[in-house]
C-alpha cells in the first residue's frame, strides 16, 4: 500500500509542475547580436511572476548557442564589466524581472548560426521552482536602448 501512496504522491508532483510554469509570464523577448558575424549575441526581455511564491530565474539554455549563461553587468575598479550571476537572478512574487541591456541578460556565446533580422530562435529559461519554460524569440538587431529596448 506504501508503494501506491508514494507513486500517488510522485505523480502529484509531477502533474502539479506545469502549473507553476504558467505562473511565470515572458513578455516583449528579443535578441540581438553586434554584427552578423558576431559569435556572442544575448536575449532581453520581461519575465512577470504572477504568482504567490518568490522564484528565480537560474539558467538557460539554446540549441543556437554552445554556452549560454545569465549575464549581468558590474563596476569593478571603475570599469564595467560583464559579468557571469552563478546563484541566478530573484523573482519576486507579483513582480517583473527586467532582463536588458546594461543589465541582467541572456547571454548566448558559440552561435551556431549567425543572428539574422526576423529570425527567431529557441530559448529555454530554467526556474528554481516553475522548471524549464521554452519560448521563441524574435531577432532584433535594430531595436535601441529606451525604445522598447527595456
Amino acid at each position: 500500500m506504501s508503494l501506491k501512496l508514494a507513486l500517488a504522491a510522485t505523480l502529484g508532483l509531477v502533474l502539479a509542475t506545469p502549473a507553476l510554469a504558467q505562473e511565470i509570464h515572458i513578455h516583449d523577448a528579443y535578441a540581438r547580436a553586434a554584427s552578423p558575424m558576431a559569435s556572442s549575441g544575448a536575449a532581453f526581455m520581461l519575465i512577470e511572476n504572477i504568482g504567490d511564491a518568490d522564484d528565480r530565474l537560474i539558467g538557460a539554455s539554446s540549441p543556437v548557442a554552445q554556452l549560454v549563461q545569465l549575464h549581468t553587468h558590474r563596476e569593478e575598479g571603475g570599469v564595467m564589466k560583464m559579468v557571469h550571476v552563478e546563484d541566478g537572478v530573484d523573482l519576486q512574487a507579483g513582480e517583473i524581472l527586467v532582463l536588458q541591456r546594461g543589465g541582467n541578460h541572456v547571454m548566448l556565446m558559440g552561435l551556431s548560426e549567425p543572428f539574422e533580422q526576423g529570425k527567431e530562435i529557441s530559448l529555454t529559461l530554467i526556474f528554481e521552482k516553475s522548471g524549464e519554460i521554452t519560448i521563441n524569440v524574435p531577432v532584433d538587431l535594430d531595436r535601441k536602448p529606451g525604445k522598447n529596448g527595456h
